[in-house]
């Protein structure tokens, strides 16, 4: 019978985070279904800043040169980081005004799995899920 390994220890566990004030969080289906490589490093980091910088709506008010600087990169750089992550849905824009790069940035919901269906919570046998594959009789 297959036993199931221990759980690691932190190196420093009087030092584990707990969640205080302002708290965010990334969906872990960002690094489990590939979306960081789809998005590369520089739309990984814009990612994170706005979660960082994002409040209870997911929605964030910096400006293009204020999230450049903090991240290190070039307007053009994170103009198309930005690009890439509104491209693939992952946020929302909505500029100050007609024209204007920079407004409210909002981080949007993952997309559902494309295997992932609405069903209302009713359990399913094991002949209609065989069914559901092509696999029942």
């Amino acid at each position: 019978m297959p036993t199931s390994r221990p759980r690691p220890t932190p190196p420093r566990p009087d030092l584990v985070r707990r969640p205080t004030g302002a708290f965010g969080w990334l969906d872990a289906r960002l690094l489990t279904e590939s979306w960081l490589e789809r998005i590369g490093p520089e739309g990984t980091a814009a990612l994170v800043l706005l979660a960082l910088a994002a409040d209870g709506q997911g929605s964030s008010f910096y400006g293009r040169r204020r999230m450049a600087n903090a991240l290190g990169l070039s307007e053009e750089e994170l103009d198309r980081a930005l690009g890439r992550l509104l491209e693939i849905g992952l946020v929302a824009h909505r500029p100050w005004r007609a024209g204007s790069k920079d407004g409210v940035w909002q981080l949007l919901p993952l997309a559902p799995r494309a295997t992932e269906e609405k069903r209302g919570g009713e359990a399913m046998s094991v002949a209609e899920i065989l069914g559901r594959l092509g696999l029942g009789r």
